[in-house]
């Protein structure tokens, strides 16, 4: 908060926000949470109309498995944070410092955040466009909630579908059509699902483990055209191992997740330095302008950016502090000559699909590897949402992986029980970990990454033994330590919890305003309703002990 040496007020610092998804939302909440003296007076606009809402789940919403209600997110009600909802941005004028709006609207700022994201990346070919608004009947880019809902309703009157793409998201939708009882087909380029996560064995298994659940899968082809007639799409003609030439898969239904383009053409219009996404410095404030900074989809900053959500929350989270920290102790800003050192992200192909963008299962302030001064370590674990079916990658895995001194690997592979795991320790400590088909073991390691556990001497314990307490709702909770890490999203613990019960709350919403449990990956909630029972419980029970004791002793008196 800056001061008037004219009449001696203390003037908020206003901060516009760009965007209001799952980064945007997350960065006005930091901001609420940290500016308790009012020093910044916060603006989001958002383009949808919508509150809110939790897009890694929109496949969970496509599959039947959650309600389009449940995935709302906690929003920000302090009385001082404006939000305005289907609001679009239409210019930003940085030598006046204002915002202007498809209203006409004019909003000033003294620090400007773009959380514009990402946009489904379509893939070159005829019959498609190249407008992801203008798409025939029956094509579908899952991206928004109306997308969602789009699909959803595309699945009653459709005899096949047919997914592009066998990412993380195309592997989620595939799954999810065929449990709708739609025949799919899951279409993908390279020689096994999830190829940027798994090497070729796990690939194989996940590959198996599709087939059993009655999705076909066909690795190896390409679509080359989608097969439009009357405005409506009626299949895809595949190009390259195809059966014959030619050869054409039938649907009513074709869904694209073929990853992600970070938003830009706002800053690009805006004179902001661009590649990839915006380039950002270690501040993530833009090269080109110290006032306007950049966070998740759409930024670009030194270390890279493999797209996961938990890298956006985090940046929320360090630009939160940094923007109250300039309210305080206001400091001059000197326009920087010239562009900032950083790094280009590697190659300009296809993006993270957008299930990787979006997918996470961890806390994004665990200690750990620092990647160009940014601690990196639990901001890159990749999990599959797809009901029974268990898929976690994390840190050095894959076909990508290139072993490193010092470094060891122990791998099992099960292909008859649907399994793969692998481990890669260094240090003591594990380093990266692959897991298909074993959900418990996925949730030790994931847990032994992310606080960076000592590792037994033989790591091939990992593979089967429990090294942590598994966060699921307990028979008896109060076996659980009150240290055991319930949401690993946002390293909510027992602790955390039964502080807000505590406080009063009694829902898992309550909880989820306080702490923000339940809002990333979704995977915990059955843990919070049952602790937040739980406790309830026993606090009910303890003032209703209390209450007879303290009636027994007024007795006697």
């Amino acid at each position: 908060m800056s001061h008037d040496p004219q009449q001696g007020l203390r003037v908020p610092h206003r901060v516009v926000v760009i965007g209001h998804g799952m980064v945007g939302a997350r960065l006005a909440d930091e901001l609420s949470r940290r500016d308790g003296d009012g020093a910044l007076d916060v603006t989001v606009l958002g383009a949808e109309p919508y509150e809110p809402y939790n897009r890694v789940l929109l496949s969970d919403v496509v599959a039947g498995r959650t309600d389009v209600a449940a995935i709302g997110m906690p929003t920000v009600d302090d009385g001082r944070t404006r939000v305005l909802r289907g609001t679009a941005v239409t210019a930003v004028d940085r030598d006046a410092r204002a915002v202007l709006t498809d209203e006409g609207t004019r909003h000033p700022y003294d620090h400007l955040v773009l959380a514009t994201g990402a946009a489904a990346r379509l893939p070159d070919v005829p019959g498609l466009g190249t407008d992801a608004t203008a798409l025939p009947a029956g094509v579908h880019a899952l991206r928004t909630l109306d997308d969602a809902r789009e699909v959803v309703a595309a699945t009653v009157n459709a005899p096949r579908a047919v997914v592009v793409g066998g990412g993380v998201l195309g592997v989620e939708l595939a799954l999810g059509l065929a449990g709708r009882g739609l025949p799919t087909t899951l279409v993908h380029g390279a020689g096994a699902p999830m190829d940027r996560q798994l090497d070729d064995q796990a690939g194989a298994v996940l590959r198996a483990s599709l087939e059993a659940a009655g999705v076909a899968v066909r690795t190896g082809v390409r679509p080359q055209e989608v097969l439009v007639v009357g405005g409506r799409a009626v299949g895809v003609r595949l190009d390259g191992a195809t059966t014959e030439p030619g050869e054409t898969l039938g649907a009513g239904l074709v869904v694209l997740a073929c990853g992600t383009a970070p938003e830009t053409a706002l800053a690009r219009r805006s004179g902001l330095a661009v590649e990839r996404g915006v380039v950002v410095g270690p501040d993530l404030a833009s090269v080109t302008d110290p006032r306007v900074f950049a966070v998740g989809d759409c930024a670009q900053p030194p270390e890279g950016s493999r797209g996961l959500v938990a890298e956006g929350w985090d940046q929320a989270r360090r630009l939160a502090e940094h923007l109250v920290a300039l309210a305080a102790r206001p400091r001059p800003a000197a326009r920087v000559e010239g562009p900032r050192e950083h790094l280009r992200l590697p190659g300009d192909g296809a993006g993270p699909s957008m299930a990787v963008r979006l997918g996470t299962l961890l806390s994004s302030r665990a200690p750990g590897a620092r990647a160009g001064g940014v601690d990196a370590r639990g901001t890159d674990v990749v999990k599959v949402k797809a009901g029974p079916l268990s898929v976690v990658a994390m840190g050095r895995c894959g076909s990508g992986r290139v072993p490193e001194p010092g470094e060891r690997a122990v791998r099992l592979g099960d292909p008859a029980a649907g399994r793969f795991v692998e481990a890669v320790v260094a240090g003591g400590v594990l380093v990266g970990a692959t897991c298909v088909g074993d959900p418990r073991v996925a949730a030790d390691l994931t847990a032994a990454y992310t606080r960076r556990t000592p590792v037994p001497a033989d790591p091939a314990f990992l593979l089967l033994t429990p090294v942590m307490p598994a966060a699921e709702p307990a028979s008896s909770p109060e076996h659980m330590p009150d240290d055991a890490t319930v949401c690993r999203c946002n390293g909510v613990t027992k602790h955390d919890i039964a502080a807000c019960v505590a406080d009063g709350a009694t829902t898992q919403d309550d909880v989820a305003r306080a702490t923000r449990a339940t809002t990333g990956c979704g995977s915990c909630t059955e843990a919070v309703c049952g602790l937040v029972e739980w406790l309830s419980t026993a606090r009910q029970a303890r003032s209703e002990t209390e209450g007879q004791e303290a009636g027994e002793v007024h007795s006697s008196v």
